[in-house]
């Protein structure tokens, strides 16, 4: 019987699995711009101190779609983004390396 690990957090697990499954870090790897678009998204709203609700009052996007570009289920327009980004003064700069 194999022997059952417990992780106190889901950072622990996530660690183990980059460093143990190598097709699941090349996935990983893959979604990491993604992840770190959502991100910034979310920072840029929880730095305002708003809710889905009021970000999408200011910015005219209906909330379920902030939902789901928060939660990865929407991709987001260069448009959609400058609309988020401009009432909070902020400018959405996308970079090729």
């Amino acid at each position: 019987m194999a022997k059952k690990v417990k992780f106190t957090s889901y950072d622990d697990y996530l660690n183990m699995k980059l460093k143990t499954d190598p097709e699941f870090k090349e996935e990983y790897d893959n979604l990491e711009d993604e992840y770190n678009l959502i991100r910034a998204i979310i920072n840029l709203r929880l730095e305002a101190n708003l809710t889905q609700a009021e970000m999408a009052k200011l910015t005219g996007i209906d909330q379920g779609n902030i939902s789901k570009l928060e939660n990865g289920r929407l991709n987001p327009s260069f448009e959609m983004l400058e609309k988020l980004a401009k009432p909070l003064n902020k400018k959405v700069k996308i970079t090729f390396e």
